[in-house]
């Protein structure tokens, strides 16, 4: 066994939900796991009612996380399908980025290419640009970052098609980066049948080859992030005739990440980069001093991953019992211990905004 420290791990992509969404997760249990998860700091979207696309919804999200976040937090502001342009100069000081959905999921901000491309363009002088864009749609945001030049982050990237769009991309001077996740990487169409509904996110879970494509794609540098893209949503809406797309997994994706270094997929540097280096870098958000988590590897008896044991709300995880060698020991946040041995020592409200400086990736 062996202890890897990280120096303040980031997750860019997490829906904590609360607000109007608190009956699926809110801002203290949903940092409470992610610091038992790991995590030092989170980055929030933008697509829980009301939708962050508004100056007054911005700020009713910054309050709430500023009195209940456990962990240290960002927001993204929302481009809108009904127009919020003229609001970017108020929003932009309070935000980490600005998030455009290029695909129908969860919430009611999908954006058609003509009203994307005007946000695209409005947010040109305000820092990245972070999408949701699948298959052929990568290839139309690709096409505005070459004319446009802002910082673009693609969410989510799981198949093999959309990798190598990203890779010419990269090879043609792009100014991108681009993020996986666990599920993704650890499920494929084909635990479907075992999961049922507690399977189901956007993007779907897809084809062995494309989870190999992506395994290459971390290994080899393409992808800059794993990202958990944490969505809970409650036991009665995921049993529904029509269920919640999305799955809770902050609290799981550094357990499974060192899992897969026990298992020879990712070495201990680049763990480091996928959860801290990289995130930090692409977003501009500097590490507080004296903030790390030490995670053990190699452990002799695997824990078993069950929802009884998790801090999220809304009490399951599409990786029950799946074994893990890995653990989450410690977590420390500016020279203070946040989390131990899988217990929360800081009270909510202890999280910060993070301080974000405008840099390129």
């Amino acid at each position: 066994m062996s202890i890897l420290r990280i120096p303040g791990p980031l997750d860019p992509h997490v829906h904590l939900r609360g607000m109007d969404w608190s009956h699926k997760g809110d801002f203290a249990t949903e940092t409470a796991a992610a610091l038992a998860g790991g995590y030092t700091a989170v980055l929030d979207m933008p697509n829980t009612p009301p939708e962050t696309a508004r100056p007054q919804a911005l700020a009713r999200k910054r309050r709430e996380l500023d009195r209940t976040a456990h962990c240290d937090w960002g927001v993204y502001y929302g481009a809108h399908p009904q127009g919020n342009l003229e609001t970017f100069p108020e929003a932009f000081q309070g935000v980490v980025g600005l998030k455009i959905y290029c695909n129908p999921t969860t919430g009611f901000m999908y954006m058609r290419s003509r009203t994307r491309e005007e946000h695209f363009a409005a947010w040109r002088d305000h820092g990245l640009v972070a999408v949701h864009a699948e298959e052929e749609e990568v290839a139309a945001v690709l096409e505005l970052v070459d004319r446009y030049r802002i910082r673009t982050h693609f969410c989510h990237i799981s198949t093999r098609t959309e990798l190598d769009m990203l890779r010419e991309g990269k090879r043609n001077g792009l100014p991108i980066s681009a993020g996986a996740c666990p599920h993704h990487l650890f499920l494929t169409e084909l635990d479907l049948p075992r999961l049922g509904s507690f399977g189901m996110m956007k993007p779907p879970l897809k084809t062995q080859a494309d989870q190999d494509a992506l395994w290459e794609a971390l290994s080899d540098g393409l992808l800059d992030v794993v990202e958990s893209d944490h969505a809970p949503h409650s036991l009665t809406e995921k049993q529904a005739d029509e269920p919640a797309w999305g799955v809770p997994v902050v609290e799981t994706t550094l357990v499974l990440l060192g899992t897969a270094v026990d298992e020879g997929r990712l070495t201990q540097d680049r763990l480091v980069q996928l959860v801290s280096t990289n995130p930090r870098r692409i977003f501009g958000i500097a590490c507080p001093p004296n903030t790390w988590t030490d995670l053990r590897l190699g452990l002799a008896e695997p824990d078993m991953i069950a929802a009884a044991n998790l801090h999220s709300k809304c009490g399951w995880t599409p990786f029950e019992g799946h074994r893990v060698t890995a653990r989450v020991e410690r977590v420390s946040i500016r020279d203070t211990l946040a989390m131990a041995g899988g217990r929360i020592k800081v009270e909510a409200g202890f999280g910060r905004p993070v301080v974000q400086q405008r840099i390129g990736t």
